[in-house]
């Protein structure tokens, strides 16, 4: 089952137990793909909808966080369990081990000797690495072994 079909049927599942909060979470994250695919005129494939969920979790961090400053607990509750119903469709993360050897392995494959590099190596690694594994953290990663 596509990652886009499970969606549906989870929205299904929400609507059907009167789950409102989940159910809008779902819809939203819904609305986020249908506006991707009209936007580029696509279907999107699975990584693409990995990617428009790793979007919508990185705003309900924001948002959380900036209710938080605002002492709207509330809101910020609200954002947090959102947070947790998208983080459901993303992919496994990789643990250190893992990432080190994909690390590795862009370095080997790309022959990345500088920081000049960089670009040849991210460009590799970021496909087989989308929605596993924190991006910024892999960009130090790799910045700390090319120097």
């Amino acid at each position: 089952m596509s990652l886009k079909a499970q969606i549906t049927e989870d929205m299904k599942a929400a609507l059907r137990a009167k789950e409102t909060v989940r159910l809008s979470a779902v819809r939203l994250l819904i609305a986020a793909i249908r506006q991707k695919e009209i936007d580029e005129r696509i279907d999107l494939d699975d990584a693409s909808v990995v990617g428009v969920v790793e979007k919508l979790i990185k705003q309900r961090k924001d948002s959380a966080a900036q209710y938080q400053a605002a002492n709207r607990q509330d809101l910020a509750d609200r954002e947090r369990f959102e947070i947790e119903v998208l983080t459901a469709y993303m992919p496994k993360p990789l643990d250190q081990a893992e990432v080190g050897a994909l690390i590795e392995a862009a370095l080997a494959e790309t022959g990345a000797s500088s920081a000049k590099d960089m670009g040849k190596v991210m460009a590799w690694i970021k496909p087989r690495l989308a929605g596993r594994a924190d991006m910024a953290a892999v960009s130090a990663k790799i910045k700390t072994r090319l120097v």
